[in-house]
């Protein structure tokens, strides 16, 4: 690809925290409070969340770097790996990345239709707004990565510029509540505490999660071994630095019990713009975070279209999918079905707590066995030290510790909703039931 063609550090950087604040600091906030026994223990799991998110980007910083190819995410899978593992556990992500993308877009429309057609809304008159954003983006995306990545900057800036406004409340300290500690303590033991942290750490994962895939965007990067890793760095900072200060920002404002006893309907980050601002306010804000869930939207139809066109390459997904656009170079065919995907997803998503937990669950299978390639790919790779490309410093620290909170994060999913995990893994199982089929049925038809 054409340098002139390929991503400069502040676009890539811009996709990193596009990948990652989606709707999540919007919303995950108060899933994350109710299920917290106390303040310490909420803010306790987004500052451990932050650290694993740290230490998730040094191990993908420096994947990125030794194989920045496109469609890196599945491409890791298949180096390191089985071709069947590479296709089970893609093709499962691909699933819950679609389901994320609809169930976003679908509460997206929630907000921008009770601001202009009330809270009586039907749930067709939400279905049809949010197949019009994905149909919308689809269509952006269609017109190339520039294009794509220009949007995407510019939603990126409107929704920075929303959780600042979210910060910006602290400074005034005549609207703090006068008990933000909630309730009287109550005296638990310290299972009660690691249980309530593992399911608290659900939903910060959600938040926190995305910047793995910025790895399909490898051969598309410019300077890719040096930009790679500064746009994660930069990016993760960010993101950290906004996450705790837009959480303290709501504890002092809104209130702890607030947060943990949401009405349905309610928003904690519309609750606090308007005891700024007052309702009109609330509803400005309210379209702004429609538009902050394009961003989401945009981002995902970006990058994982590439994912598809990586399998397609390899033989696991149809030849089809290889179709790109001569003049654009878009991926179009695996941009299509992606998107056909999420719009048939998204009149089956049911509530966002469902879809948040089964998402949590599938990616932490993606995590784990994403990560764990580093040590894989150190080995194979040994030649490429020394010249310039990202290098982990403590190493193996960072990628120990990343795994071992993810499998902590799933056993918590495992222990709270088993049905979820069962749910996961027979799907996992399914499409590996459906690689050797595959398999052998084109074995015998050569």
């Amino acid at each position: 690809m054409n340098a002139g063609k390929k991503l400069n550090l502040f676009s890539f950087t811009m996709i990193v925290i596009g990948l990652v604040i989606g709707m999540g600091i919007f919303r995950t906030a108060t899933d994350s409070a109710k299920e917290s026994l106390d303040p310490a223990v909420f803010f306790g799991a987004w500052i451990v969340g932050g650290l694993i998110a740290l230490c998730g980007a040094l191990t993908y910083a420096e994947i990125g770097s030794r194989y920045p190819v496109t469609g890196g995410y599945y491409k890791i899978f298949s180096v390191a790996y089985h071709p069947s593992i590479a296709f089970s556990i893609n093709s499962i992500i691909l699933i819950s990345n679609a389901a994320s993308l609809s169930a976003v877009a679908l509460i997206g429309a929630g907000y921008i239709s009770k601001v202009f057609l009330g809270s009586n809304t039907t749930d067709l008159i939400k279905a049809i707004i949010a197949v019009g954003a994905i149909i919308i983006f689809y269509g952006i995306n269609l017109m190339g990565l520039k294009m794509s990545s220009r949007t995407q900057n510019i939603l990126m800036i409107i929704k920075v510029s929303m959780l600042l406004l979210l910060v910006a409340a602290l400074f005034f300290p005549g609207l703090y509540v006068q008990s933000p500690e909630g309730s009287q303590p109550v005296s638990h033991t310290w299972k009660d505490y690691i249980l309530s942290f593992g399911v608290a750490l659900i939903g910060v994962s959600f938040t926190y999660g995305g910047y793995q895939q910025t790895i399909n965007f490898g051969s598309e990067v410019d300077r890719a071994p040096k930009n790679i890793p500064k746009g994660i760095f930069i990016g993760i900072g960010i993101i950290i630095l906004l996450y705790l200060t837009v959480n303290y920002s709501y504890y002092k404002i809104v209130g702890f019990d607030v947060l943990q006893h949401r009405k349905p309907g309610e928003e904690v980050a519309a609750i606090l713009v308007g005891k700024m601002f007052g309702e009109t306010g609330s509803n400005i804000f309210s379209t702004l975070l429609f538009l902050s869930v394009l961003a989401y939207v945009n981002v995902l139809l970006l990058s994982n279209p590439r994912v598809m066109l990586a399998m397609s390459e390899d033989g696991v997904l149809p030849h089809f999918l290889q179709i790109k656009s001569q003049r654009k170079g878009v991926p179009v065919a695996s941009l299509t079905l992606f998107a056909a995907m999420c719009l048939i997803i998204l009149f089956f998503a049911k509530t966002f707590e469902e879809i948040l937990s089964f998402t949590i669950f599938l990616d932490c299978i993606g995590m784990v066995t994403s990560a764990a390639t580093i040590f894989i790919l150190r080995k194979r790779t040994k030649h490429l030290d020394g010249t310039g490309i990202f290098k982990m410093r403590l190493f193996p620290l960072q990628p120990v510790v990343f795994m071992a909170a993810y499998m902590f994060v799933g056993i918590s999913i495992a222990i709270n909703d088993y049905k979820t995990a069962l749910t996961g893994l027979s799907v996992l199982a399914a499409f590996l039931i459906i690689y050797f089929i595959s398999k052998a049925f084109n074995s015998k038809k050569t």
